[in-house]
């Protein structure tokens, strides 16, 4: 009797393994790149929910909820619920790290975020390892040198920003004399390669080329050394709330000539921050000037407007490109995940509110922005010459 008895203690124990490792598995490991039949899709949706950058967070949390409450009233995808989850990353890297590992342990099939490069950066090897996809509203390119398969933008990079608005700058208003004030951050140390790369390509090089750190608020020493030079246009390579305080501090040393950036400084928390009198005139390059260009953006307006109880931008507008973008591929991949999974999200071509989306080896999907000016408190589009 010994020896059945042992069989079946053998074949519990198989069997407790074999459900031990299926738990533990990540959701992209080879076993489960053709996902689950039924129950709720997990995606992680990670942005700052705390901190300087929680505006950006909170906007793009609401962009990409939008998105997954559009395709649930629909019926999900193939019938199964789209289940978003919200991680509160702060704006740190260390935090961002913990988060990725979190993602990777609890069955998650794909994140969306975050808006901060930083944050992106230190959690892609994470992700890449534990094959999730993940579709980020940082713009960076120290994203895309990475290299690794799972990671996608669903904006332009700094390339695209700046060379934009040199071009806009440079060869359409002559401006030459140009001096830059950047942070020592991802968003800044990427604004201002792409942009002096920009300025070097036309034989330009700045004025002036001042590094700030990204908790700075006093930036009197970099700008009055920037006043000294008297710069035709001064370069602002800064997040929201620091841009804001920087073109603050600049209006009242007496500088007086055109600020100019990339998409932070179309948002409300820039004009805010700077106040509307200093913002005046302000050069943006952007992929989404305003909710009132197309009639796709004038109906996310809405919807975003009906169910948040507040104006749409640009921030809002990427996540709910990059949630859609994300669903069509597992649509279109009837629910595959990992390796599958991107496979399928390179493979989508989607008209989004940015443009037109198709994805190259490095994860970039739009390769095109616009130029707007901040004109009584509102960004509007610069006509093409």
């Amino acid at each position: 009797m010994a020896k059945p008895r042992m069989t079946r203690v053998l074949a519990s124990a198989a069997a407790l393994l074999v459900a031990t490792s299926t738990a533990c598995a990540a959701p992209g490991d080879s076993s489960s790149e053709t996902g689950s039949s039924d129950g709720p899709i997990k995606i992680a949706v990670v942005n700052a929910q705390s901190g300087q950058l929680s505006s950006l967070g909170q906007w793009e949390w609401k962009g990409a909820k939008l998105a997954a409450d559009e395709w649930n009233e629909k019926g999900g995808i193939d019938g199964r619920k789209i289940q978003l989850e919200l991680f509160d990353d702060t704006g740190d890297p260390t935090v961002g790290t913990n988060v990725a590992r979190k993602i990777a342990s609890e069955g998650f099939v794909a994140m969306i975020g975050t808006a901060e490069s930083a944050v992106t950066v230190a959690m892609i090897p994470i992700l890449q390892q534990s094959k999730i996809p993940n579709i980020t509203s940082g713009q960076s390119p120290a994203i895309a040198a990475i290299k690794s398969p799972f990671a996608f933008y669903n904006g332009p990079t700094s390339t695209t920003y700046d060379e934009t608005l040199a071009r806009y700058l440079v060869d359409e208003k002559g401006l030459e004399k140009v001096a830059l004030i950047t942070n020592n951050g991802s968003y800044g140390k990427g604004e201002r390669e792409a942009f002096t790369a920009a300025l070097a390509s036309r034989g330009i090089k700045p004025v002036e080329d001042r590094v700030v750190t990204t908790d700075q608020k006093d930036f009197s020493a970099a700008l009055t050394s920037i006043r000294q030079k008297a710069p035709d246009v001064l370069f602002v390579g800064a997040e929201e709330v620091e841009a804001g305080l920087i073109v603050k501090q600049a209006r009242e040393l007496g500088i007086t000539v055109p600020i100019a950036g990339a998409a932070p400084m179309g948002t409300p928390v820039y004009l805010t921050t700077a106040g509307t009198a200093n913002a005046e005139g302000t050069i943006v390059s952007s992929p989404y000037l305003s909710n009132d260009t197309s009639e796709a953006s004038r109906a996310f307006a809405k919807a975003y407007q009906s169910a948040h109880n507040e104006e749409a931008e640009l921030h809002g507008a990427k996540a709910y490109d990059g949630a859609n973008i994300v669903f069509t591929a597992l649509k279109d991949s009837d629910g595959a995940t990992g390796q599958k999974l991107a496979d399928a999200i390179r493979a989508t071509k989607y008209p989004g509110l940015l443009g037109d989306f198709e994805f190259d080896e490095s994860g970039v999907g739009i390769h095109a922005t616009s130029i707007g000016v901040i004109k009584s408190g509102k960004l509007v589009a610069e006509p093409s010459s």
